[in-house]
Formats: structure tokens, C-alpha cells, sequence
């Protein structure tokens, strides 16, 4: 059965893996991110199967409903780097990619809450990398919505659930807050394997996904200063 999918985060990476396994398995997929010739090549060769959306996600949504009226799944992948500034320090770095997804991560739920309403079987994955994850300010105090995006991605839960729409968390572990007893060990995902395994695990819907990570750069690469 062909779903409509909208990806965050699309212009490389884990991201762009996602979008190209989508697409190749018959898929219709929206994708947010900066430009990216990968991202062209694919729109030459998947035509009206990939919608581009750019990286205002602020306006998104509006260019989504005027092709589809209704998204079945959302993909947040909100460990990458597509929404910082492109002049940030590199002292200022893992701040801004904690604020930056924070705030991609609101914007794109809240555009995206009316079309998921009308899916079919919605749902919501948000993928964090370990940068996306950190805390803000003092780590030592309670996460909240405003300090930690795993923290936030949770509390919308109740309000998702109630428009029937599922919400899974891949993150990595959180001391403060495991989810699992279960060691777990960091292990060498690719941008493409890790892509497999989380569209495999969609199906299942479990709230929470243990996600670490060897080498955090193989699926979300750290901007490049010159």
C-alpha cells in the first residue's frame, strides 16, 4: 500500500538514505532539508513520487496540502544540521543544533497535526542523535519542554494519541531516563542501515527506541568550516 510520507532533514545523511528507501519502494514522500544535489537527482528519477519542501518549515505545510490532503507518516529526523545558521561558531555549535531542532521540531508538528489527522493509521518517528538530545543550560537541573527535545517530543504525546496518531522516539539512552535496563552498546550504523532498520521497526509503532550510535557524523555530518 503506497503512504505518504514527509521527511525532515533531507539533504544528506540519514535523512537523504530515508527518502531514497521510501521512494524505492513505491512510496510518496515530501522532503524538507537544504539543497542537495542528491536531492535533485532523485526528483529526476522518481518524477511525481518526491515532493521538495526546502527548509522553511514554516511554510511547508502549506505547500504540502496543496498537493496531498493528508500525510500518513512524519519522520522528524532531528539529529541534523539543515536548520542551523550557516555562520555558527563552532563554541556555539551543539547549542544551536539542540535549539535549532528544537524549534524545527515544533514547527514541522504543529504544520503537519491537521494532514496527520487525516491519514491513514498516522504516525510520528523523531530521531535524535546525541547532539539533538543534550540538554540545555544545566544539565544537572529537571528536563522540560523548553531544555530537552526528548523531554518535549513526550509531553505532545497525549494530544497526539488523542487524533489517533502514534508518536516513537528513537534517541539514544538517557541516564536520567532510561528506557530500557538492557545495556546498550554504540554500534556502527550507516546512514543507509540505519535507515532500513528504522522504516522495518515503523510498522510495530513502539513508543520509545533505543538508538546509539558510533559514529553520530556517519548519519547526521557536522557542518563543514572553512
Amino acid at each position: 500500500m503506497t503512504r505518504r510520507f514527509w521527511i525532515t532533514g533531507a539533504s544528506h545523511g540519514l535523512g537523504l538514505a530515508l527518502v531514497e528507501q521510501l521512494l524505492a519502494s513505491g512510496q510518496q514522500v515530501a522532503a524538507s532539508g537544504r539543497d542537495s544535489q542528491e536531492l535533485d537527482n532523485l526528483s529526476q528519477r522518481h518524477g511525481g513520487h518526491l515532493m521538495r519542501l526546502g527548509d522553511d518549515l514554516a511554510g511547508a505545510a502549506q505547500r504540502l496540502s496543496s498537493r496531498w490532503s493528508a500525510l500518513d507518516c512524519l519522520i522528524i529526523n532531528a539529529g541534523t544540521c539543515d536548520y542551523l545558521p550557516a555562520d555558527v561558531a563552532d563554541a556555539q555549535l551543539f547549542e544551536q543544533i539542540v535549539s535549532s531542532n528544537l524549534r524545527a521540531t515544533e514547527q514541522c508538528l504543529v504544520g503537519a497535526l491537521a494532514h496527520l489527522a487525516k491519514g491513514d493509521q498516522p504516525q510520528v518517528m523523531a530521531v535524535l542523535s546525541r547532539y539533538s538530545a543534550l540538554q540545555l543550560y544545566e544539565p544537572n537541573q529537571p528536563a522540560n519542554g523548553s531544555n530537552s527535545l526528548p523531554q518535549w517530543l513526550r509531553l505532545q504525546r497525549p494530544a497526539l494519541k488523542a487524533l489517533g496518531i502514534d508518536l516513537t522516539v528513537a534517541a539514544p539512552q538517557s541516564l536520567k531516563g532510561p528506557v530500557t535496563s538492557a545495556q546498550v552498546i554504540p554500534e556502527p550504523w550507516t546512514a543507509q542501515s540505519a535507515a532500513q532498520e528504522l522504516l522495518a521497526r515503523l510498522g510495530q509503532r513502539q513508543p520509545e527506541l533505543v538508538l546509539e550510535v558510533l559514529e553520530p557524523g556517519e548519519l547526521w555530518p557536522l557542518p563543514k568550516h572553512s
